[in-house]
């Protein structure tokens, strides 16, 4: 370590001797540009003496262009510049990565609309061993978005691809870690999410979350005035805004990364297809024999199940009314056009063998989190069919990718507790305005398989 950059109470130390050297070499310097300027301007042979100086400072040049091309140089690296690779884990405190794995990471970066541009970055990530494994262009009015699924070394962090990136040209890059799911090419990833569109119009908040990443998805409601929102949709850098199909208005938010308008074409196919399509909702049920030998059908349910909904709210106690709304209970019935809506989330029904409702289920799309809630009429609570329909709701949960679930209720309200509770997943309590709420995280392997477990017997009706 030499003494300009060893520290003393956080200040740089110089030395007198350092001092001295410079001033000596600094004089040193003039006397002998002196001598060399009194040489060649009084001198005889002044005129040789500048030719020939040029000549060799010429082949000393040419000498090394030519050593430059047939011999192998490191690239530059700049201050701010540490590599690649990460710092072994006693310095940073982390553990380090295996050399041989690898990592699957996704990268959005723009470049130049220029030949080569894209050259440069290729040949900046395979100068990192990093493998493109898809790539698509996103064309802007000016330059180009280009989309990366990378396999990266495992060793080589996101710091290091984005520092290439940007030594290639690359601008606004963003990356994060990818998954097995983005392994499929992005053509049969669309037509998938709209074959899942298709059979069920509760897809298509989970469609569009899926296709445009990490984002918040709200509707407005039916009535809502969408006079301001021009039939082809509005793109406004991070926001887009789409007619719904049935009415109000479909805002997609994603702060972190701006829109291109090749999203913007796909999301609104993907709106386009609802609308056509109309109405849907899979009509596949369950029989299932509780464990006191009573059989009660469980189904999905929508608008068309309201009359049911309002007679089974008024076969319900207050108290009942009172866990589920939280709210006045004369305020009950105003929503469940919402909550029967399969634009705001999915609702399973349970049916007895006579056909009356006594069981509803809602999975709800609450931005870009999820909601479960439970309402049970009280002559068949205490039955299982509480734990049951929460077992089913945190499976589809499961199948839209959902990261976690949560619950709003009141700590009195010990059926719902205990029903989350049975889950077998961590949780996290917290109290809100007076209010439990309850969240179950869904990220562990074999979650589907877990809450199964207890399911009462059960038949594809």
């Amino acid at each position: 370590m030499s003494d300009v950059t060893r520290a003393r109470h956080g200040r740089p130390v110089h030395h007198w001797r350092r001092d001295v050297i410079e001033l000596a070499a600094l004089f040193t310097a003039v006397a002998v540009a002196d001598a060399v300027a009194n040489l060649v301007g009084h001198g005889p042979d002044g005129p040789a003496l500048l030719l020939i100086s040029a000549v060799v400072l010429v082949a000393t040049a040419a000498f090394h262009t030519w050593w430059a091309r047939h011999h192998g140089h490191a690239p530059p690296v700049s201050d701010t510049d540490t590599g690649a690779r990460s710092l072994p884990s006693e310095q940073t405190g982390q553990p380090t990565a295996d050399a041989g794995a690898s990592t699957l990471w996704r990268m959005r970066t723009t470049v130049r609309d220029a030949p080569g541009s894209l050259a440069a970055l290729c040949t900046a990530l395979a100068g990192h061993r990093v493998d493109i494994l898809s790539l698509q262009t996103h064309p802007l009015a000016e330059g180009t978005v280009d989309e990366f699924l990378l396999r990266a070394p495992g060793d080589l962090e996101a710091s290091g691809i984005t520092r290439a990136v940007s030594l290639a040209g690359g601008t606004g890059t963003w990356i994060e870690r990818a998954d097995a799911h983005d392994l499929v090419d992005a053509p049969t990833r669309v037509l998938g999410l709209a074959a899942r569109t298709a059979l069920d119009a509760a897809e298509l908040p989970l469609a569009l979350r899926q296709l445009l990443g990490r984002c918040t998805i709200r509707q407005s409601p039916a009535g809502a005035r969408s006079e301001d929102v021009p039939a082809e949709g509005t793109l406004e850098d991070s926001v887009m805004r789409l007619r719904a199909p049935e009415g109000g208005v479909i805002t997609v938010e994603r702060p972190y990364l701006p829109f291109t308008p090749t999203e913007f074409a796909r999301a609104r196919a993907l709106v386009e297809l609802d609308a056509v399509l109309g109405p849907r909702v899979p009509r596949s049920q369950d029989v299932l024999t509780l464990p006191e030998g009573n059989d009660i059908t469980v189904r999905r349910a929508d608008v068309d199940d309201l009359d049911a909904a309002k007679a089974m709210h008024e076969r319900c106690t207050p108290r009942t009314l009172g866990m589920r709304y939280h709210g006045p209970v004369g305020d009950a019935d105003r929503y469940l056009n919402h909550l029967l809506s399969p634009r705001f989330g999915r609702t399973l029904a349970v049916e007895t063998a006579s056909g009356r409702l006594v069981g509803l289920g809602h999975l709800l799309w609450d931005g870009d989190e999820t909601e479960v809630a439970l309402l049970v009429e009280d002559e068949w609570q205490r039955r299982g069919i509480g734990s049951e329909l929460l077992r089913r709701l945190v499976e589809m949960a499961v199948s839209a990718r959902c990261e976690s679930v949560y619950a709003v209720t009141q700590a009195s309200n010990t059926g719902m507790v205990a029903a989350m509770r049975g889950l077998g997943l961590p949780l996290d309590y917290q109290i809100e305005e007076g209010t439990l709420v309850i969240t179950a995280r869904l990220a562990s392997e074999g979650v589907v398989k877990q809450v199964s477990a207890g399911s009462p017997e059960r038949r594809r009706g």
